[in-house]
């Protein structure tokens, strides 16, 4: 038993990690879901709080870096991958560009609470040369500051969060029920239009084969 709770300890903790990571790199993942998860989870007693706050932090700060090292490893090279302008568009470019030259570490700390925007911030300030320890220290001080914020709200009030979520499982069967009376309604008329249209046409047809003969 205590090898397989540390295995789904270590399995959740790798989960938690790799989701957030994925979410930094701009995978379009709204970051307080893993970590309210990992919150709820260290309240239930699956995973050590302890551990689980400090993997939300390495998760998130780890794709911060990653892009951030992309951006001065390749500098202007980045900008003719089709991956990259997909989040980094030439508007974009040019007005994060701005933003660094006025205030380099304004902009890091706002974009860190912008989802849609973190990714190309981040790589940006790479390509901008943004000096490394003033990414560092502007980034992990908003993240040190929101993520345990986040964490702990989640930590505290998870029997409010576990009745929104079945409130939500409630409302989404009575929403699928709803759209199957739904769909029954529309293929009954459906169904009564029809023969009603073919009941029409057959007196007229009959009349015509009397006529004939």
């Amino acid at each position: 038993m205590e090898a397989l709770q540390e295995f789904v300890d270590n399995f959740t903790y790798i989960g938690v990690f790799a989701v957030l990571l994925l979410g930094s790199l701009g995978v379009p993942i709204p970051e307080e879901m893993p970590i309210i998860a990992a919150a709820v989870l260290s309240h239930e007693g699956i995973v050590r709080w302890w551990v689980a706050l400090p993997v939300c932090l390495l998760g998130v700060l780890s794709g911060d870096l990653v892009l951030y090292w992309v951006g001065r490893q390749w500098g202007e090279q980045i900008l003719d991958w089709r991956m990259v302008r997909l989040v980094l568009t030439p508007v974009r470019e040019q007005w994060l560009k701005a933003a660094y030259r006025r205030h380099a570490v304004k902009t890091v700390v706002t974009a860190r609470h912008v989802m849609g925007l973190r990714a190309a911030a981040f790589l940006t300030a790479g390509i901008a040369r943004v000096p490394f320890w003033k990414f560092v220290v502007a980034d992990a001080g908003a993240a040190v500051l929101g993520i345990p914020l986040v964490f702990g709200l989640a930590y505290f009030f998870t029997d409010q969060i576990t009745a929104i979520v079945a409130d939500m499982h409630r409302a989404e069967r009575w929403l699928g029920l709803a759209v199957l009376l739904a769909l029954a309604a529309v293929l009954v008329v459906g169904v009564w239009r029809w023969n009603r249209r073919v009941g029409k046409e057959r007196p007229g047809e009959e009349s015509a084969g009397i006529d004939a003969r």
